[in-house]
């Protein structure tokens, strides 16, 4: 639960790629590339801000730079960007592929135990108690219903996030090579 909360925290819009950020830095660097305290204020704005605020930096620390080295530079902070999204993905699908198994385990386990002392006893007399093998066994299929009632919705979170990423991603890509072209053309004017 902890992994899914902190994934709908972190994982907002307005933290990420808020919808009017690349019009807005569009419109601050019209004619020249922002003071450093602007850049600065862009960076901390979202995760979009960030990468936009690479290609500025790039701009102020060599006004002749490349367009390859540029581009370089906003991808570097996108990947790093990218890699901050992805955050605690990995672990919740390893517990969506994992509970399910634990409590087939579980239940194996518990059917183990319930067999065994259903054996005859020394004497050579029937043992167990049909209605207690029945309460064993269902108590051992409790596992089984754990695991999945883990599993299920981690493997449910796990897809909406990686969905919702991979749609950032695509917005920030989209929106760092529009912002490339910008800067390119800023250079040559």
């Amino acid at each position: 639960m902890a992994l899914i909360i902190e994934r709908f925290l972190s994982l907002k819009t307005g933290k990420i790629a808020p919808p009017k950020l690349l019009d807005e830095a569009l419109a601050v660097s019209r004619t020249s590339v922002p003071s450093p305290d602007v850049v600065r204020q862009l960076e901390q704005n979202s995760a979009l801000g960030e990468v936009l605020a690479s290609g500025f930096r790039a701009l102020n620390s060599d006004p002749r730079c490349s367009e390859a080295d540029l581009r370089a530079s906003m991808e570097s902070s996108g990947r790093a960007v990218a890699h901050r999204l992805e955050r605690y993905l990995n672990a919740l699908a390893t517990i969506a592929s994992a509970a399910p198994l634990l409590g087939l385990l579980g239940t194996v386990i518990g059917m183990i135990e319930i067999f065994g002392s259903q054996a005859p006893t020394a004497g050579g007399a029937p043992g167990g108690n049909p209605a207690q093998l029945a309460h064993g066994i269902s108590v051992a299929l409790y596992n089984t219903a754990f695991g999945l009632i883990v599993a299920i919705p981690a493997l449910i979170f796990w897809r909406y996030f990686r969905g919702r990423v991979d749609e950032y991603l695509l917005t920030l890509e989209l929106a760092s090579e529009r912002f490339a072209r910008h800067l390119v053309q800023l250079r040559r004017a």
